[in-house]
């Protein structure tokens, strides 16, 4: 699945947020039928850029330290900073500022919309991705954070255009209607980090469509959803995305490493069908599980590129998706 297409996303597929009510019930339809949705002028031009200087922040470490940061950065331009990270996992872990951001009014009103009134968040993704990084292979979200409900959805924050030439999503419109998650296996393209590629399903390429958004759009996708990342081929500069993840909180989420030293169960049966990752944030409505309390666990941390190679193993659980 190598060759390029022609296909774009429809006008269906793109909303204005600067519109009142611009979640109508026939683009949450769209959402359903085809698994993403484009909510475009969700941030302005300077709420952009707030975003953009909390980003660099984060990498120098100015607002905590996190798994595998590279040293202090003392003595080294931004540009050379950011070039050093191409992800770092829950950075709302040590940003007030990006922990605001997991409920910006145009994210709560498309989330409860195509999700349903109750919803929260359990994941938040940094993505720098300089000129020459790499992409990530075909998968589904739901391969690494299972809701009982098939609720997950990203919210994917465009803090620059982004392009075929610089690494933007690419989609399969409608794989999530099956509710199948397709196998995985290891793959060694250098085109991609080190996460696994989804396979065998009944897609080609002709069937992939880009979606090329401008900086303060957000992408929203089904956790079902087949997509991908390519590489950053752009000769300069950078495709800076925040990614959140959410889901209904009426559902449990059964995310976690391992089953027997996961502290949350709804009973002292300690099976899968009773586990709930109390990890989250709600972001709108209640929490149907709030007597369960919440949980400090997963910590800030950088995300392997596999530019100096990939060590082959996998932790059930682990945080991934979205390059």
């Amino acid at each position: 699945m190598t060759t390029a297409t022609s296909l774009a996303p429809p006008a269906a597929a793109r909303l204005d947020a600067s519109r009142p009510g611009f979640l109508t019930p026939e683009a949450a339809g769209f959402y359903h039928e085809n698994g993403y949705l484009i909510v475009e002028n969700a941030l302005d031009a300077d709420d952009v850029r707030r975003v953009l200087d909390e980003a660099t922040a984060v990498c120098r470490g100015k607002r905590g330290a996190f798994g595998g940061q590279l040293g202090d950065h003392g003595g080294q331009t931004d540009e050379e900073v950011l070039k050093q990270y191409l992800c770092i996992h829950f950075p709302h872990k040590i940003s007030a500022f990006l922990h605001g951001m997991l409920s910006t009014p145009a994210m709560v009103e498309t989330l409860t919309g195509v999700i349903g009134p109750d919803v929260k968040c359990m994941q938040s993704m940094l993505f720098i991705k300089a000129a020459g990084k790499p992409g990530q292979a075909w998968h589904q979200d739901e391969d690494y954070i299972p809701t009982r409900d098939r609720s997950l959805c990203g919210g994917w924050i465009a803090l620059d255009d982004a392009t075929t030439e610089n690494g933007c999503l690419w989609v399969l419109p409608g794989s999530h209607r099956r509710g199948v998650l397709y196998p995985q296996a290891v793959q060694e393209d250098r085109r991609f980090d080190c996460a696994e590629e989804s396979t065998g399903f009944p897609w080609s390429e002709e069937d992939a469509v880009p979606v090329e958004v401008k900086a303060g759009s957000i992408v929203f996708f089904n956790g079902y959803l087949l997509h991908r990342s390519l590489p950053n081929t752009a000769t300069a500069g950078f495709r800076r995305v925040l990614v959140n993840h959410y889901m209904s909180a009426t559902s449990l989420l059964p995310w976690t490493a391992n089953l027997q030293e996961h502290d949350t169960f709804l009973d002292h049966n300690r099976t899968v069908a009773k586990a709930d990752a109390r990890d989250v944030v709600m972001i709108a409505g209640e929490d149907p599980y709030a007597w369960m309390g919440t949980r400090d666990v997963n910590r800030p941390h950088v995300r392997p590129s596999g530019e100096g190679g990939c060590a082959k193993e996998q932790k059930p659980g682990r945080a991934v998706g979205d390059g």
